[in-house]
């Protein structure tokens, strides 16, 4: 009976190396090609690197293929999501009322009128252009 191979030890003191996956071979395959299109790496060292980046065992062998390399830029944070002003909503719910509304008087006017006039006396109060009364 053979004795099981022992693990490689990997760049920590001692302790067993973790075994790359393919999906850590591609990433480090497209650092590599990413790296050649930025112009940091030639042709002839891209291809060397990518051929052992795909033949690599362990995890610390992915690593030392791009170490002379910056590290790759963060992702990009998603755009921030806008929603519509307060009183436009309100306008737009009030429009609706009206229209729904049986009565034959107007009286969402009323509301539309005061959210106008507050949204003028705020933008008047909070806007540096204008002076103050």
């Amino acid at each position: 009976m053979h004795p099981s191979p022992s693990p490689t030890p990997g760049p920590a003191r001692g302790a067993p190396a973790r075994r790359a996956g393919d999906a850590d071979r591609d990433h480090t395959a497209a650092r590599l090609r990413d790296a050649v299109g930025e112009g940091r790496l030639t042709l002839a060292e891209a291809d060397e690197r990518i051929a052992a980046a795909y033949t690599a065992v362990h995890e610390h062998d992915l690593a030392a293929l791009t170490a002379d390399l910056p590290a790759p830029p963060p992702p990009p944070a998603p755009p921030a999501r806008r929603r519509p002003p307060l009183p436009v909503i309100l306008l737009v719910l009030l429009a609706v009322a009206w229209l729904a509304s049986p009565l034959p008087f107007p009286w969402p006017l009323l509301l539309v009128a005061l959210l106008v006039h507050r949204g003028a006396r705020h933008r008047r109060r909070h806007d540096p252009a204008t002076p103050a009364a």
